[in-house]
């Protein structure tokens, strides 16, 4: 990036700094407590200029570079707020992006400029109860009609589902062409035959809200269909590199706020007369999480250069986000290990590291899905899996 490139990233990490030090850490137990945070949030994030930080100005956007989105992510993790992390990752850096990449003029119209002012809250509903990952499994599906599209049936663990007003559906248009059969739609959760299951009661992450959505010979107008009938595989190929950089972006986010509470804990606490960070077994275990948020940043940082040339892989992305991922919930778990009793209680904080951590190597795509996309690739075979 330029000097000026770089004074807008220096801007900008700082705005988010303090706009989560004002706006969210004095209220984040409360909304950890309700399983939800509040509309108005959206709306502050919104008038910081945090939802649309590379967007395009002609849509609300900053135009700055994609990687401070990045940034953004990172931080709400550093500061303990996992929920708010994956909730504004599927806002501002998948459904977003996926809009500006594929959308029409119209769609990105209607709902850009309201999603970059936190009025409009998206969601991505790929999972379903009996497919998970397996998109040629997928159940849901979209027929067309004399008004446009009819769409019916299911989807599962959906982040932001329960306040989402626009959901990106992927649906089956044509049953006999597996993976390729894929659409996407932009639904309209106000529309009729939408609906919306209890929440979805999760270990961690309780500020994020998880729902399964219905749709019940639910129409769709048209021009509902994102970008082309039949390459719904092949747009979420294209995007999965930046999700799964949200992701890791989080994971290091997360281990450094893990890291720097643990360092506060072990320099304070005593045990058998000496502070628990003198015993060698306490230095070494900090030794090595450092040495893997380190070693993990740099491959991040590698593949944020692949991705911003547009060289990065979906296999790049799958090592990124098993590596990640599973460094993630390892390091932290080291970390809680050298708070003893205590870091298994809600009074302290690394406890909901702990726990906000565990859904990493799960959600977009589990760690087992990860390898065999890396194995597919090594051994050149295709994949219907994302």
């Amino acid at each position: 990036m330029s000097t000026s490139d770089d004074d807008m990233a220096s801007l900008f990490h700082d705005m988010i700094r303090r706009c989560l030090e004002q706006e969210v850490a004095p209220h984040y137990e409360t909304w950890e407590a309700q399983g939800v945070m509040p509309r108005s949030l959206w709306r502050q994030l919104g008038e910081a200029g945090l939802l649309g930080i590379d967007l395009p100005e002609e849509y609300g956007g900053a135009g700055a570079d994609f990687a401070i989105t990045q940034f953004a992510l990172e931080e709400i993790s550093r500061q303990g707020f996992g929920g708010l992390a994956s909730a504004y990752n599927i806002h501002a850096n998948i459904v977003m992006p996926y809009l500006l990449h594929i959308g029409t003029p119209a769609q990105r119209e209607r709902w850009l400029p309201a999603m970059a002012r936190g009025e409009v809250i998206g969601a991505i509903a790929m999972t379903e109860p009996n497919a998970g990952s397996d998109l040629a499994a997928m159940k849901t599906r979209a027929s067309r009609n004399d008004d446009g599209w009819l769409l019916d049936g299911a989807k599962i663990f959906i982040t932001n589902g329960q306040v989402a007003d626009m959901v990106i559906v992927c649906a089956k248009t044509d049953t006999s062409a597996g993976a390729k059969g894929v659409s996407l739609f932009l639904v309209d959760t106000s529309l009729p035959g939408f609906s919306r299951g209890k929440p979805i009661k999760k270990i961690g992450q309780h500020a994020s809200d998880t729902a399964e959505l219905f749709f019940d010979r639910l129409q769709l107008p048209a021009d509902a269909l994102l970008g082309d009938e039949g390459a719904g595989f092949r747009y979420l190929m294209q995007e999965l590199p930046r999700e799964r950089l949200g992701v890791g972006a989080q994971a290091l986010g997360s281990m450094e706020g893990a890291l720097a509470l643990t360092l506060d804990y072990v320099k304070e606490r005593r045990a058998f007369s000496q502070a628990v960070g003198d015993f060698q077994n306490s230095r070494f275990t900090l030794a090595g999480v450092r040495a893997d948020i380190d070693m993990g940043r740099a491959y991040f940082e590698h593949c944020v250069t692949k991705y911003r040339r547009g060289e990065m892989s979906s296999t790049d992305a799958a090592i990124l986000k098993l590596q990640l991922s599973e460094m993630q919930c390892r390091n932290i778990d080291a970390c809680l290990q050298l708070f003893g009793g205590y870091g298994y209680t809600r009074e302290y904080p690394i406890s909901r590291f702990y726990v906000d951590a565990r859904v990493q190597t799960i959600y977009a795509g589990t760690s087992e899905i990860m390898k065999e996309v890396i194995a597919r690739s090594l051994l050149g075979r295709g994949a219907t899996q994302a």
